[in-house]
């Protein structure tokens, strides 16, 4: 966006989703990651996860000039007090998912936006609410879809979001993985 042109954006994560809503936008941007080991403290609840989350994804771009902006996201699952991330295996994404099954949960997703002189978090918080789903639904999605790289062992935009899901409450975006329309309320304040 011609607004943001005096703003190298870099966008410091390799989710495809992440990265379409951008392009989706029109916003010119960079695609810069480091690795980061997702460790938070355990007594921290529900989005103080994820905003430790975005800090912590940001430390290694301290040396940034004047004109950088880099964006960090994290999204994580809230549910009975408990933070669900990316399963490790087909048996935790089972279990999270029988968890997630018949209820509902909390989605947060929090983004810093860091520069050479301040760092701004924002994050938005989604209800999601499952149908019971059968052992066979969640087995055929696990099977046949990408559990394992999304937190909570779903994507809404994916098949199981389709017929397991019975409403949402909040930005439907910001459960794919990105508030879309408050990261751009939040880069219009920083730009301006």
């Amino acid at each position: 966006m011609k607004r943001f042109s005096n703003y190298n954006i870099i966008l410091a994560s390799n989710s495809p989703r992440r990265q379409q809503f951008l392009k989706d936008i029109g916003l010119d941007f960079s695609i810069k990651t480091h690795p980061v080991e997702e460790i938070f403290p355990s007594a921290l609840k529900a989005a103080a996860i994820s905003d430790y989350l975005v800090k912590l994804k940001a430390e290694p771009y301290k040396s940034l000039n004047e004109r950088d902006l880099v964006i960090t996201a994290d999204t994580i699952v809230w549910h009975n007090d408990q933070c669900l991330g990316k399963p490790k295996d087909r048996a935790e994404a089972v279990r999270m998912l029988e968890q997630l099954s018949g209820e509902a949960h909390q989605v947060i997703t929090s983004v810093a936006f860091t520069q050479a002189h301040q760092q701004k978090v924002i994050h938005e918080v989604s209800r999601v609410y499952f149908k019971a789903l059968t052992s066979d639904e969640i087995d055929y999605y696990i099977d046949h879809y990408q559990p394992f790289d999304k937190a909570g062992a779903y994507g809404i935009q994916e098949w199981i979001g389709t017929v397991g899901i019975e409403k949402i409450e909040g930005s439907y975006a910001n459960i794919v993985g990105l508030p879309v329309a408050q990261v751009l309320a939040t880069l219009e304040k920083i730009c301006s």
